[in-house]
């Protein structure tokens, strides 16, 4: 389905923050490698959740649900043969379970989405696993990918991280369960080093125990261990919150969103300091933030290898501040669902943005009069070029369409909802 997106002088109200996606999927998975039962309270709902839900449960966890919480008695490092395994568009999913897969005899991970993770390759976490005795079987590193595995080696193991840092986690989960020590060795470097931090904090929760040099180039994980079945609380997400703050930025609002922790290892938090930066009237007190825009912005600086999530929403915000703003060390948002660069300031521009882009750098040369619009938008299946273009919409002087927008329940499956709540002039249509 498309939805319309039309000017919106200003938006009011109060959301609760949807629960962290990244949190989740890491919550999901420790409970299913403890051998015993577990709770995750406050567990996110959206398609990537979900894709983890169904993986550990065709791989033998139990699982049981309801409104609060999700209930989860482990396979721990015995997860049950099955011959394939979907994933649906979830690509942090993916890596995770192929490193996990590696603990069966024979699984293939199918191709549900062509056009979107389909693309996206594979090559580094390929390589690592086959140093460490798993045969897979792939079609230049991308799926279908078949893992034939069953006893995967602990050892030297070497792995890149310029790509991304889903890799790395992926052997982080999968290491502690072998017989022998590992000493991972991350090669070039490391992107989204914030993001290996929440897997390092899920990890010592879940009673594992990692030893990593403070630069996250070197981890020594002891073998044999086992993961501890516990009770885990999902705070408020910061990726999806950052669109709902940065369109509350870009108009004139009174706009709260609880349950973002102050003290969040989340990188996207950053994205309450960037707004600050540009200016846009902003608090953020118990779990609390509070926009009171006026729609007007100033530009802005940032290295955007820390907050990759936020770095769409920050850009929407930016083609309407005042100056040049600049986002750089971004060059991995070019290996998401789509290349998060070229795909999507293509599509700002076809809406007026004044925009220029460099292999690592987004440049934005802010309109504060606002942007035309009167055009049809193509999101690229990507839950966060959605949620950004719709940013940009709200301060269209003519509505934009954006086509196949129900993707964004990827990740934030009420994101409409919560912008009509506050005011939003957005309508879905066939």
């Amino acid at each position: 389905m498309d939805v319309i997106v039309r000017g919106t002088p200003e938006l009011k109200g109060e959301i609760g923050a949807l629960s962290s996606k990244n949190y989740t999927t890491r919550y999901l998975l420790t409970a299913a490698l403890a051998e015993g039962t577990s709770t995750v309270y406050y567990p996110a709902h959206s398609e990537d959740s979900d894709a983890m839900r169904r993986c550990i449960k065709d791989l033998g966890a139990v699982l049981e649900e309801d409104d609060e919480k999700i209930v989860i008695t482990g396979f721990g490092k015995h997860p049950k043969a099955v011959d394939q395994l979907d994933v649906g568009n979830a690509g942090a999913v993916l890596r995770f379970l192929m490193a996990i897969a590696s603990l069966c005899p024979d699984v293939t991970f199918i191709n549900k989405y062509p056009d979107s993770l389909g693309k996206r390759p594979h090559h580094d976490l390929i390589h690592a696993l086959t140093d460490m005795g798993v045969e897979i079987e792939h079609q230049d590193g991308k799926l279908p990918i078949r893992i034939k595995g069953g006893r995967p080696r602990g050892g030297q193991i070497r792995v890149s991280g310029n790509i991304s840092s889903q890799y790395l986690s992926a052997l982080l989960f999968l290491t502690p369960l072998l017989e022998e020590d590992s000493e991972i060795e991350v090669l070039h470097d490391l992107k989204s080093k914030v993001v290996v931090g929440q897997t390092l904090e899920v990890l010592q929760q879940a009673g594992i125990v990692v030893h990593a040099d403070e630069d996250y180039m070197r981890f020594r994980v002891p073998g044999r261990q086992q993961y501890t079945a516990k009770t885990y609380y999902v705070q408020g997400d910061y990726p999806g919150s950052a669109a709902i703050l940065a369109a509350a930025a870009v108009t004139k609002s009174d706009v709260t969103v609880h349950r973002l922790m102050n003290e969040s290892k989340q990188g996207e938090r950053a994205v309450v300091d960037v707004l600050q930066m540009m200016e846009a009237p902003l608090t953020h007190e118990n779990d609390i933030v509070r926009v009171q825009g006026s729609g007007k912005l100033k530009a802005v600086e940032f290295d955007g290898d820390h907050a990759t999530d936020a770095v769409l929403a920050m850009v929407a915000a930016a083609v309407f501040a005042e100056g040049t703003s600049r986002f750089y060390n971004v060059e991995n948002l070019r290996y998401k669902e789509c290349d998060r660069i070229t795909d999507y300031l293509n599509e700002l521009r076809k809406a007026g943005a004044n925009v220029e882009e460099k292999q690592s750098e987004i440049i934005v040369h802010g309109r504060p009069e606002g942007v035309e619009g009167g055009v049809d938008i193509n999101a690229h299946y990507d839950h966060r070029v959605i949620m950004a273009l719709t940013i940009v919409g709200l301060r269209s002087k003519a509505p934009i369409r954006i086509h196949d927008a129900h993707h964004v329940a990827k990740s934030y499956p009420i994101f409409f909802d919560h912008l009509r709540d506050l005011g939003a002039n957005v309508e879905w249509v066939e």
